[in-house]
């Protein structure tokens, strides 16, 4: 196990062979349309299966709900009026007055002719559209805590899960901070066997098994983009070097400022916080808790040092005591 908390380069940390620049998402959140194009792509590539009878939410136009063991990439769909809206661009600029994030003037960056990455002007109500993931942390609780090795950090400083290791425990699920790693279930849309003229049960790989994003590990030792990335059609997830995936974040938090979209604020962004930075980098148009993402997401493993100082003070407390006692015991 290596560093269990702050800043570091997880890459570094996994001790490969030959040295790789980190690879990573960043989300950007105001150019999403909620096509679910994302989600559809993961399935087909990773051969998951449905979840659910795809019937919408009583409370969203949504249809899967959250992240799960065969849902890796999920999209959320928030309603928000005019109020709201005014809401989340006063806490932006609380935000910006306390410097986080610390953003400058846009600088002048090209862009492709045929893309427009310009909100709509709607000033008294919309929708925010969020593909989330798993967030491949820089300290991963899952990681962590996988008693059996089936995790591992790969070269690109993503986590994956082996699934002929995993022993369905369900240690990683109660590890995760953001509720992303699962155990999966039989599903409900893969083919069925017949036995006997009687239809069978779904077959399902890996049910019991943790499962979770891989940031297509598969397509990624081939120098290919992740199927969701691939697949975006207003390119609202990105793909590439985790540190030119977050100055493109940067840089686009900017230039929303710069149309007066103060509400814009970065997630996953800050290696200071509780996981030490995320491998997915969000653009966020409102607080993390309005996308069902903690405000201050911590790994349970970073408080290991200090829990083991304390229980070693304490037990050496508890020998001098015994010492004493009996010391005095003697005299």
């Amino acid at each position: 196990m290596g560093q269990l908390a702050g800043p570091t380069d997880p890459t570094a940390d996994a001790h490969w062979e030959h040295q790789h620049a980190r690879k990573g998402f960043f989300t950007d959140t105001s150019i999403c349309i909620g096509c679910k194009a994302c989600e559809v792509a993961c399935k087909e590539w990773n051969q998951n299966p449905q979840d659910g009878d795809l019937q919408l939410l009583e409370s969203s136009y949504d249809n899967t709900g959250s992240l799960g063991a065969s849902t890796w990439r999920h999209v959320a769909f928030i309603e928000q009026d005019g109020e709201r809206i005014e809401e989340a661009r006063e806490s932006g600029r609380k935000l910006v007055s306390l410097g986080m994030p610390r953003v400058g003037p846009p600088e002048a960056r090209p862009q492709p002719a045929s893309e427009d990455t310009t909100p709509p002007d709607t000033p008294e109500f919309r929708w925010l559209m969020s593909s989330d993931v798993c967030k491949h942390c820089t300290h991963a609780g899952c990681l962590d805590v996988c008693p059996t090795g089936a995790l591992f950090r790969t070269e690109h400083g993503t986590v994956v899960v082996q699934d002929d290791v995993c022993n369905g425990c369900g240690t990683c699920v109660a590890g995760c901070p953001f509720g992303v790693i699962e155990r999966r279930t039989d599903g409900t849309a893969a083919p069925r066997t017949e036995r006997d003229g009687q239809p069978g049960k779904p077959e399902v790989k890996n049910v019991g098994v943790a499962q979770k994003c891989t940031l297509c590990y598969d397509r990624m030792v081939d120098d290919q983009t992740p199927a969701c990335a691939q697949t975006c059609p207003t390119t609202s997830i990105k793909y590439g070097e985790h540190d030119d995936m977050v100055d493109q974040a940067r840089h686009r938090v900017a230039e929303l400022h710069a149309q007066g979209r103060t509400e814009a604020r970065l997630y996953g962004a800050n290696e200071l916080d509780g996981v030490g930075g995320t491998g997915s980098v969000f653009l966020l148009l409102d607080e993390p808790e309005v996308y069902g993402l903690p405000p201050d997401p911590r790994v349970p493993t970073a408080d290991l040092p200090r829990m083991y100082q304390r229980a070693g003070l304490a037990a050496a407390g508890m020998l001098a005591a015994a010492a004493l006692a009996f010391a005095g015991g003697r005299s």
